[in-house]
């Protein structure tokens, strides 16, 4: 029986694709492997932050170790944004499952690599690999989700994986700093995680049909365009809380780890409640839930830059977080809002690779715009005032949402 058969033959429920080879609709197993793998790229981002120092120290004698040492930690982000779009290809053109699958295994034999590693260069080298990985998961788990549900059930998911990725960066961060109280490398036997999602993948996750093609018919740029343009900057906007938030809190004389530990906590808190809340607000469509999104978080980052205590702090990263929470889901369901099937991949890639691009100049960006125009909090006015004009330039724009997404 023939993918074109099969398409013809197994019908759509109204917001669930039905497995071909079952009958039986996407659900709830589906998901999970789904939103937990999505949590391995953050995964990468965050897991080594607490032993960089003891990394260092470990390679002292290394040229250039003082750059090499936090490229560990940055390079995953990096590779992700210079490459999610060419696995977005990939996952058009032989398929989500085989690529998802794979890419798992090899992620937990390059990311555990550092255990055994004996210098700090082969160390980032392998980083480079994970990020290459990561490009993979992230963009197979987006385009599957994409996919498995339509309509209110895809925007709840896709507001889900916002709130997975969140708490696990919390979580991971607190994993790392405990397994690094046992030396530097203990950290990388995190990554062996990604096996039992590999093999609960390989169980779960089913192929949807599509016709089979001689060539991917062509991408629908027009489209895509402005959705790509936004993402760029909601990268660098989204990614300010999370960067900046320490660097806040030090210049206002806030040296204590606990204290920086429970403003960051609570601006996490906020960005998992508006992700979850997403499906909710996602019916009013992307002319309203993407400037929502981007006045909160420009308001938030704001309120960072002209804070002199902490309680002010406080409130600006929940503003901010809030505005965090339904950034990501309402970028990514405007989007992917008009590709088809055999587009998605594609649009789902070059989605990623401008996300974290704009996360991956956040900081940069930021240092540059401090070190030009007198200090972190007027770098802040100036990011806050971007995101301000993009959710005024988005309201004009007026981007209609489709009655529903093309399954």
């Amino acid at each position: 029986m023939t993918d074109s058969t099969l398409s013809a033959r197994v019908p759509l429920t109204p917001d669930t694709a039905v497995d071909p080879a079952t009958g039986k609709p996407a659900g709830t197993a589906q998901a999970l492997v789904l939103l937990f793998s999505s949590c391995l790229s953050v995964l990468g981002a965050v897991l080594l932050a607490p032993v960089l120092p003891s990394m260092q120290a470990a390679f002292a004698g290394t040229p250039g170790v003082a750059t090499l040492t936090p490229m560990a930690l940055t390079v995953p982000a990096l590779v992700i944004g210079l490459t999610a779009s060419l696995a977005g290809r990939i996952v058009d053109r032989l398929g989500r499952k085989r690529l998802l699958v794979g890419a798992l295994v090899v992620y937990a034999v390059v990311g555990t690599a550092p255990l055994w590693l004996p210098s700090l260069p082969l160390i980032v080298a392998s980083r480079v690999l994970v990020g290459l990985t990561e490009a993979a998961i992230m963009t197979c788990c987006t385009t599957l989700l994409a996919d498995y549900f339509h309509g209110v059930r895809r925007e709840r998911y896709f507001g889900l994986q916002t709130v997975y990725t969140t708490v696990s960066a919390t979580v991971f961060f607190a994993v790392g700093g405990l397994l690094g109280a046992s030396g530097w490398r203990t950290p990388f036997w995190l990554y062996a995680v990604s096996l039992p999602l590999a093999f609960l993948a390989a169980r779960h996750i089913w192929q949807p049909p599509a016709r089979p093609k001689a060539e991917l018919p062509p991408l629908a740029w027009r489209p895509l365009l402005a959705p790509v343009g936004v993402t760029l900057v909601g990268g660098l906007v989204f990614y300010v809380l999370i960067v900046e938030l320490s660097y806040v809190l030090d210049g206002i004389g806030v040296t204590s780890t606990a204290t920086i530990g429970l403003v960051s906590a609570i601006g996490s808190l906020a960005t998992a409640v508006a992700a979850y809340l997403f499906a909710r607000v996602a019916r009013l469509g992307p002319a309203v839930t993407i400037p929502a999104a981007f006045a909160l978080s420009g308001l938030g980052i704001l309120v960072l830059a002209l804070a002199s205590s902490v309680p002010v702090v406080v409130l600006g990263a929940v503003v901010a977080g809030l505005g965090n929470g339904l950034l990501l889901p309402a970028m990514l369901t405007w989007a992917l809002g008009s590709l088809s099937f055999d587009q998605r991949g594609r649009g789902t890639g070059i989605w990623t690779s401008a996300l974290f691009i704009g996360q991956f100049v956040c900081p940069l960006a930021v240092l540059a715009l401090a070190g030009a125009i007198a200090g972190l909090p007027s770098a802040l006015i100036v990011v806050g005032a971007v995101a301000l004009l993009v959710a005024v330039g988005v309201r004009l724009l007026r981007p209609v949402r489709p009655a529903d997404f093309p399954a």
